[in-house]
């Protein structure tokens, strides 16, 4: 009797003990629930911390092998970068952290923020309230209140005519403006854009919004691993609905258009160009050739010359073809892990101090003026903008790289590398990147706690036998 008790209160106890165990797993959390699926740059080789100090750094960077081209001489903007589209491998860049005003070339940011957002296929019908404090002189599709648009429509009034009415649609669509500009910063944070500060998701010029040309690179980049993104912004001609009927608009990008007497250039992909009168002229742009796709951003050229944008922009993808092979990258547009390096301007500044030597490294002497990006502002946004982009470098940028580490691409430079895609939690952030630990944890849990039941419920089964066998067991 006594061993026929204790068989059994160690079976219960064997059951109990595996039940207990399970119910205190971790259940998935409504984060992961949530999460949704949004186009990422592809992965990339790693990039050493000097070699994204060196961006940090005013002037040109580059760093050629014997025989490589020189970079054009003509390029007067004042930020300009070039870099491999598929790798993230920036092959020259001058200024390339520099902060300066965006215009519409932020709308790239805004694209990738709401894309993932908005069904293409949905419909609204527009109010006086979302077109509600558009800036004077804005750019304009025609979007007219009391119409009903497809979702499409207006992103192709975004993309092609750089309109701010149908950016204000969308991101009244996408949870208002306020949330947009939030989701867009945040955004932005977990791509390692830290030089951007979004005031106004349409580009108009606002005190204390900045970017700067590796940011844009770095948007322009995410956009292309998306195949929607890339058909929007490779369209050069479309129809728009209008109260009677349709009519045509152009992109203003005059690589992809050829207007105003620009060439176009062969192989364009497109992407985003931008002006307003703080801003001058900016552009992102993507070309493919052969295997390879570049990615070129220029901001403010100083030449006065009519179509130097465009041109100068030309003259850098030229460049970066030719150069195939013959320079050493001098960065990379995929964020850095905060173990590796806690903050770019503090790893720039012990390159000045004499941390780095790279005799085969050329800075040439087109430095142009060079401000603190608070003369550049001069606003407290910016001062704020400053101490947000500390706290990311401290807090959020190792989880941004965890998360684009060994993702091919889809999209525009997709090809052979397949789809890809990553799950990512909502504008918050985080919390997509906390369940997705706690439920990867509980799928380690789950078999170990099996087993030890299953120890647990033999080892007593061994007990009873043998008191069975026992003379006087029972």
């Amino acid at each position: 009797m006594i061993i026929r008790s204790v068989t059994r209160s160690a079976l219960c106890g064997t059951v109990a003990l595996a039940t207990g165990l399970l119910v205190l797993l971790p259940a998935p959390s409504p984060a992961a629930a949530r999460a949704r699926t949004e186009p990422v740059p592809p992965a990339a080789g790693p990039s050493g911390a000097a070699d994204r100090a060196l961006l940090y750094e005013p002037g040109t960077r580059v760093r050629p092998a014997p025989g490589a081209p020189s970079l054009p001489g003509d390029v007067s903007a004042l930020s300009w970068l070039v870099a491999d589209a598929v790798t993230g491998d920036v092959l020259a860049a001058r200024d390339a952290h520099r902060r300066l005003p965006p215009a519409s070339t932020l709308k790239t940011l805004f694209a990738v923020t709401a894309l993932p957002h908005l069904s293409e296929h949905a419909r609204h019908t527009v109010t006086e309230d979302d077109l509600a404090g558009i800036g004077e002189g804005s750019s304009l599709v025609g979007v007219i209140p009391g119409q009903s648009y497809k979702v499409a429509d207006l992103w192709r009034g975004v993309f092609l005519s750089s309109g701010n009415d149908a950016v204000r649609v969308l991101a009244a669509m996408n949870g208002g403006w306020d949330s947009t500009v939030t989701q867009m910063r945040e955004k932005a944070r977990r791509l390692g854009a830290l030089d951007t500060h979004v005031v106004s998701p349409d580009g108009y010029d606002e005190p204390g919004q900045v970017s700067s040309a590796y940011d844009l690179a770095v948007f322009g980049r995410t956009g292309l691993a998306s195949a929607e993104f890339v058909r929007y912004s490779s369209t050069a001609e479309a129809q728009f609905p209008g109260d009677q009927g349709t009519y045509g608009i152009q992109n203003t990008n005059r690589l992809l258009s050829g207007a105003g007497g620009v060439e176009r250039y062969p192989g364009l992909i497109g992407v985003k160009n931008g002006y307003t009168s703080r801003a001058g002229n900016t552009l992102i742009a993507a070309a493919r050739r052969g295997d390879r796709t570049l990615l070129v951003t220029v901001m403010n050229p100083q030449s006065g010359a009519s179509q130097a944008v465009y041109e100068e922009a030309r003259s850098l993808l030229d460049w970066g073809f030719d150069a195939a092979g013959q320079v050493t990258p001098v960065g990379s547009l995929r964020p850095a892990p905060v173990d590796r390096v806690a903050s770019p301007r503090a790893a720039a500044k012990a390159v000045r101090d004499g941390a780095r030597s790279r005799p085969e490294e050329r800075a040439d002497g087109d430095r142009g003026p060079r401000t603190d990006r608070r003369d550049q502002t001069g606003t407290e946004e910016a001062k704020e903008a400053d101490g947000a982009e500390r706290a990311d470098e401290a807090e959020g940028a190792d989880g941004v790289a965890s998360g684009v580490v060994g993702e091919p691409m889809s999209g525009a430079i997709g090809g052979a590398h397949g789809p890809q895609a990553r799950t990512d939690g909502d504008a918050t952030g985080s919390g997509g990147r906390t369940s997705g630990a706690a439920t990867g944890g509980a799928s380690y849990l789950m078999p170990t706690l099996v087993i030890g039941a299953a120890v647990l419920a033999a080892t007593a089964l061994f007990v009873v036998r043998v008191a069975r066998r026992r003379p006087g067991g029972r």
